[in-house]
């Protein structure tokens, strides 16, 4: 990958220029970040709150780029069965069927059990062969000839021994299996790794990426977000639920609005035919916004308090 093949990764403003067409309104720091990562050919370790856009950044990378995205959500106990490779183990039995068939013929002539032994291990090669590999999404992203995007989603999720697997991926864009040897990526991928910060990743990881942290977005950014999501959305009904929302973030909540809940409730406050926020429009759509019951609750008994600040800033 280089930057006559994606003019759109050439400088941090055409980063964002690019993303921006493709409704991802983005500070200057993701896209330097981004850039960066293209340039040195490092992955981007991408940390914050859940709902700031982590994902989304590499989705839209890929749609952008035009490039193919592979995703490897984590979980406690992945292992690389299921993130790297596994064995086609009934086309390999099916193959044990033939050979055992066809056993008489293959040793036919073959004098004495050395060179009966040295026949079938002939075969044995073929056996452990990139014939009988099942790619999984870090093999798959290693095998896409023009590139892709791979996505390693919520990396604090898995365990610490899944992070070394991934160390030799993320330094030489390469895996070794034991029975094939070295595979070196054909390009190497663009990789995204995400983490809500649920546990400390290892230093060993992190060594390899970029690091960049995703804050909740300004209320000027947020409103660009939303403007660009929702463009039919009142200037001032706009302002006023943004505003809101970054009022409830502060609240002691279970779960904080993401940036895609401020924007499923400004299209629901537009279906709603709203101009603006009042009291009974708001605990009426407050469950789009927050999840909980008891979150609701903690909201609702600040909500006039809430809704002065919003209408009156």
């Amino acid at each position: 990958m280089n930057t006559l093949d994606f003019p759109q990764l050439a400088s941090v403003e055409a980063i964002q220029s690019g993303f921006e067409s493709y409704g991802y309104i983005c500070s200057k720091k993701i896209a330097t970040a981004v850039f960066l990562a293209f340039q040195l050919r490092k992955p981007i370790l991408v940390e914050g709150p859940p709902g700031v856009g982590k994902t989304e950044l590499a989705k839209t990378s890929a749609e952008m780029l035009a490039l193919p995205l592979i995703r490897l959500q984590c979980y406690e106990g992945l292992d690389e069965a299921k993130a790297l490779y596994e064995w086609k183990y009934g086309k390999q039995l099916l193959y044990t069927q033939v050979l055992k068939e066809k056993l008489g013929d293959l040793l036919h002539g073959a004098q004495g059990l050395a060179e009966s032994i040295e026949r079938l291990h002939q075969f044995g090669d073929i056996f452990y062969s990139e014939d009988f590999l099942e790619p999984r999404p870090l093999l798959k992203a290693m095998q896409e000839d023009e590139g892709a995007i791979l996505l390693i989603d919520e990396i604090d999720k898995s365990d610490y021994e899944f992070e070394s697997l991934l160390l030799e991926i993320l330094s030489d864009y390469q895996i070794s299996i034991p029975e094939i040897g070295t595979i070196k990526a054909r390009t190497a991928p663009m990789v995204f790794l995400t983490s809500n910060n649920t546990r400390d990743i290892s230093d060993a990881l992190k060594r390899r990426c970029l690091h960049l942290y995703i804050p909740f977005p300004s209320v000027e950014l947020e409103e660009r977000i939303v403007l660009s999501r929702v463009p039919d959305v009142d200037a001032q009904l706009r302002h006023q639920l943004v505003d809101f929302v970054h009022s409830v973030r502060d609240l002691d909540l279970k779960k904080t609005p993401a940036i895609s809940e401020t924007i499923d409730w400004a299209r629901s406050l537009l279906l709603l035919h709203a101009d603006h926020l009042d009291e009974e429009l708001v605990r009426s759509s407050l469950n789009v916004l927050l999840k909980f019951e008891d979150d609701i609750e903690t909201a609702e008994a600040e909500l006039r308090v809430l809704l002065k600040h919003a209408v009156e800033s």
